[in-house]
């Protein structure tokens, strides 16, 4: 398998997936072709498997600040291109209230192919999420910090929580998102894969059975890009306000620089058990930034709030290299003044109101001029 992990190191890019709203309903819209058309001076728009989706991304940048920066040009960009089309655009995990069996599957045989293979499962995928790229330098080393990231997959669930909300109703989860997209094959955790040659490999068996096309058909929280070099983590809700995704992002990149120095130290990244990371990826989904994570060293559960300053301690020098301390302090508001889920929970639970938290949703959602 070809690859292009040749640095440089620790560029960042961003992927959101947006909703398309009807401006009086607030309804989801499957519009969009009148939304793709004129293409941005910087980064992409692009169509998802349903037509009431677009998914915004960057181009690989230099740095959080960057990425951010271009990240919201965007936003404005699809933003003031929907408005005079009648449309709007949101930001979240979920659209509160939206139905998937209103939904129309995008024009292109990659997504009629999906629905072909997987039926319902791809139908009822009315899920938003974004997706951080951080540039590799080295494939061995990809491997080794992929692997290294998973434990901390259900501390960015936790964090970017930001779709309590489903078919019109509370679900009781922080994010719904989670176990929606679950009922994909390929989600969720990766496997350990011991090298890249055990990568290539086990690609390479579901490629020979039929199974996939291509590892892009793997869409687990964290998987090596060969393609574009990176690695991708995937496990997060799509964030309503830009600060937080941008926030987020510099979490992300500061981890994988953390880990990529551990890697080059001879470090072994730690070998958690599986269940236990499974188990701690629902507590996170079910209670975001109020869940308690299990530590399977104690067999204790730690809170969140609490495991995450301990790392952002441990990951401020790392994010100092990075030039990405601003960006990073982003996290403290998501802990001190709510993440996305706690968020839109206030707003409905004042009037139950459902037009009203899509309005909410589609004024944080593009940034201020």
């Amino acid at each position: 398998m070809e690859h292009h992990f040749a640095g440089p190191r620790y560029t960042v890019g961003i992927e959101e997936e947006l909703m398309i709203l009807d401006a009086s309903t607030l309804d989801l819209a499957s519009a969009i072709d009148a939304i793709l058309g004129e293409q941005p001076p910087h980064g992409e728009v692009k169509p998802e498997l349903l037509e009431s989706v677009l998914e915004i991304a960057t181009s690989p940048c230099p740095d959080v600040a960057s990425a951010g920066a271009e990240l919201a040009a965007l936003r404005a960009f699809v933003s003031e291109h929907a408005a005079s089309q009648g449309l709007r655009i949101g930001a979240s995990g979920t659209h509160p209230f939206a139905r998937w069996e209103d939904q129309r599957v995008v024009s292109d045989d990659r997504y009629r192919g999906l629905i072909r293979s997987l039926g319902f499962v791809a139908r009822q995928e009315l899920v938003f999420g974004m997706h951080v790229h951080v540039g590799m330098a080295d494939a061995e080393e990809t491997i080794q910090v992929a692997n290294g990231l998973r434990p901390y997959v259900p501390l960015l669930i936790a964090l970017s929580a930001n779709s309590p909300l489903w078919r019109g109703e509370p679900t009781g989860l922080a994010s719904s998102r989670v176990p929606i997209f679950r009922a994909f094959p390929r989600v969720g955790l990766p496997p350990r894969f011991h090298s890249w040659s055990d990568f290539q490999a086990r690609v390479q068996t579901l490629v020979a059975g039929g199974v996939i096309e291509d590892y892009t058909y793997l869409w687990y929280d964290v998987r090596p890009h060969p393609r574009l070099g990176t690695i991708e983590i995937r496990a997060m809700d799509s964030q309503t306000r830009v600060e937080h995704t941008t926030a987020l992002a510099a979490l992300v990149v500061s981890l994988v620089k953390l880990l990529t120095e551990r890697t080059q130290a001879g470090e072994e990244p730690v070998e958690e058990p599986w269940e236990v990371i499974d188990e701690n990826r629902w507590l996170a989904a079910r209670h975001g930034i109020e869940a308690e994570l299990l530590d399977h060293r104690g067999g204790a559960r730690r809170p969140v709030r609490e495991m995450t300053a301990a790392l952002l301690e441990e990951l401020r020098p790392h994010a100092e290299a990075l030039g990405c301390s601003e960006q990073l302090e982003g996290v403290e508001d998501l802990l001190s003044a709510g993440n996305g889920a706690l968020r839109q929970q206030m707003v409905f639970e004042a009037n139950r109101d459902l037009h009203e938290l899509v309005s909410e949703i589609v004024e944080h959602t593009a940034p201020a001029s």
